[in-house]
């Protein structure tokens, strides 16, 4: 049975003026809503990938995706039919993840809804170190975001405003919310993203598999994260992760008190709202 941590992310670091913060949307039905951030990471030990399964599922992502640069996050797509011809020796790849995923239960309790989840998109991720960001465009706001790691060394995941740095090895799945910033960092950094740490030698580059898990409205208020109304966490002092800037570095917000008034109606980013 694969083996499952659940990582408090809730040590929120918040800059003054705010008390909080909170995630709106750019999609019409939360045109006026926002909601909390998720309060915990996931990591699901994927015992069911071998040496074999990594290294050949590693050099394909390899093949497919290559950062060049410090920060460069790079996406390739891939099918399920190749991923599964890349881990051959691993009976239905797809089930197997849906399986570890299904450990965390942010989608409930229905195997189902996670083999959906994980068949509608599975990209190879390439990285060469991340500097810190979010991600919070589009439906992202609606989803969680899982990584498998398939190569790295050396390598903490770091979320610098939820407290949260945890060692990753080949076979850690993490599941998180990527509407708080987010990156990767040398544990000798210490939670700081630093470009000369991943210029150069044969563990500069990292790759994973990635996806989404979309929740439905009532689903993030069994997870702790209801959509409400704006107006209560403009009451809660809240700053809107999606206009924070981060430092890429050190994660540190930048200009907080010139985003005083973000979470207001007025400042809704869905053109004709409500029409």
């Amino acid at each position: 049975m694969a083996s499952h941590r659940r990582i408090p992310a809730n040590a929120f670091r918040v800059p003054p003026p705010f008390l909080s913060f909170a995630v709106r949307s750019e999609e019409p039905q939360h045109a006026f809503d926002a909601r909390a951030p998720y309060e915990w990471v996931h990591v699901v030990r994927a015992d069911f990938l071998d040496a074999d399964a990594l290294g050949s599922l590693a050099a394909e992502g390899h093949a497919r995706a290559q950062a060049e640069s410090f920060t460069d996050i790079e996406y390739a797509a891939t099918t399920l039919e190749d991923l599964a011809a890349a881990a051959a020796g691993v009976d239905d790849l797809v089930g197997r993840i849906a399986s570890a995923l299904q450990l965390t239960g942010v989608l409930g309790d229905d195997p189902a809804a996670y083999r959906s989840s994980v068949a509608t998109r599975i990209d190879y991720l390439a990285a060469r170190g991340a500097g810190f960001h979010n991600d919070v465009r589009g439906h992202w706001p609606r989803c969680l975001f899982w990584i498998l790691a398939l190569d790295l060394a050396d390598v903490d995941f770091v979320m610098p405003h939820a407290g949260v740095q945890v060692a990753l090895t080949p076979g850690d799945l993490v599941v998180f919310d990527p509407t708080l910033a987010h990156g990767l960092s040398r544990p000798a950094d210490r939670g700081v993203a630093l470009e000369a740490s991943f210029l150069g030698g044969a563990q500069d580059r990292q790759v994973f598999l990635t996806g989404e898990i979309l929740l439905t409205d009532a689903q993030w208020a069994a997870a702790g994260s209801p959509w409400l109304p704006i107006e209560e966490f403009e009451r809660r002092g809240a700053l809107d992760l999606m206009v924070a800037e981060f430092d890429d570095s050190s994660g540190s917000i930048k200009r907080p008190g010139a985003l005083r008034d973000c979470m207001k109606r007025s400042t809704c980013y869905v053109d004709a709202a409500g029409d």
